[in-house]
């Protein structure tokens, strides 16, 4: 199996990390990130939910989601696959609304990288901003928080499959 992608470092300032140890097999959590029913069960953190998942698993490929909070208010978000390596790599971006349609404001492109780690997997979220205020505001908005409640909800999933 070819090494892990290299990922360069982001702009100063600009990026957010998570990184946990997935205890689930990397193909798991592949199908979890990859497949619309199973990426429905896990995407928001709970109590939130995510009632419509829409992919084009491919580069250039639309991504579309809409998250509800408790109080039934609807977040829709629509993006563009710019890299997809089964089972080791995703990245996609709001910069695009699929098909190399500009988006009129990007905020983020989310770089997710696996790799076998035991029987586990490492898990890297990694959320690139264009700005540092872009940062700052994802990061008061609770992305430690969020993502990392979404990751447990990943790896609970991802042990049943």
């Amino acid at each position: 199996m070819p090494d892990a992608p290299t990922i360069t470092e982001a702009e100063p300032g600009h990026e957010l990390v998570l990184e946990r140890r997935l205890d689930a097999p990397r193909a798991a959590v592949w199908r979890c990130w990859t497949e619309p029913e199973l990426m429905k069960r896990w995407f928001a953190p709970a109590p939130w939910t995510t009632p419509e998942v829409a992919l084009d698993l491919r580069p250039g490929g639309r991504v579309a989601m809409t998250m509800r909070s408790p109080d039934g208010d609807a977040f829709p978000s629509v993006g563009q696959y710019l890299a997809v390596e089964p089972e080791r790599l995703l990245v996609f971006t709001d910069a695009y609304v699929g098909d190399w349609r500009p988006s009129e404001k990007p905020f983020f492109t989310a770089v997710v990288t696996l790799e076998d780690d035991g029987g586990g997997t490492r898990y890297i979220a990694r959320a690139r901003h264009w700005t540092g205020e872009d940062r700052r505001r994802h990061e008061e908005m609770g992305f430690h928080e969020g993502w990392g409640k979404c990751a447990e909800q990943l790896e609970a999933l991802a042990r049943t499959l």
